[in-house]
């Protein structure tokens, strides 16, 4: 009880804190991870321009961050890859190339496409992808937010790249005061909000 007691009067006082100019005020960045190094706990990710969960724009600068040395302020370690956008209209993937350090549109030719398609149906429960098979020339991705399962055939020269490179990273959120040291990370991906 105390415990509840202290965290509601905690969360009652630091509105009137913040307002007294008390306290100085962070800031917050999202986006897409590209890179995760568990070693040297920092992370780097695209900036998601829009902030919009439904309709995400992974164009931004890529940023990394050490992350917070409090396990309490520090969520799930992150899944990377550089898959930024899979546009079923357009038939094209937006990736981050290392090479260049900038983003490359790549036009793909459509095999199969099913859309509807829920995490937990049997098409992709349990299973990995990208699916990248190299003798077909073809890739199989899934994208949980856009609920599509599609394949794809490129040209030959993009299957030199690695596997990752048709991966969506995690999406992942950053409190910070001074820009590369994150105060809080959150895995946004993989945090359950409404789980109690």
């Amino acid at each position: 009880m105390a415990k509840k007691l202290s965290i509601l009067t905690l969360l009652a006082i630091l509105p009137l804190a913040l307002m007294c100019g008390c306290g100085e005020m962070g800031k917050v960045d999202q986006g897409r991870v590209i890179a995760f190094d568990k070693n040297q706990e920092t992370v780097t990710f695209i900036i998601d321009v829009k902030h919009d969960p439904a309709n995400p724009d992974y164009s931004g600068a890529p940023v990394t961050f050490q992350l917070p040395k409090d396990p309490a302020e520090r969520g799930e370690d992150p899944k990377f890859g550089k898959r930024m956008k899979l546009d079923a209209k357009t038939r094209e993937i937006v990736i981050f190339d290392d090479a260049t350090k900038g983003f490359k549109k790549i036009a793909y030719t459509l095999i199969d496409q099913k859309e509807g398609v829920a995490k937990d149906d049997p098409l992709v429960k349990g299973k990995k992808f990208p699916l990248v098979d190299k003798a077909k020339k073809t890739i199989t991705l899934y994208s949980g937010r856009q609920k599509l399962l599609t394949t794809f055939s490129l040209p030959e020269e993009y299957f030199a790249l690695p596997d990752d490179t048709w991966e969506a990273g995690d999406e992942v959120r950053v409190y910070y005061k001074e820009p590369g040291k994150c105060l809080r990370f959150m895995n946004i991906t993989r945090t359950d909000i409404f789980k109690k």
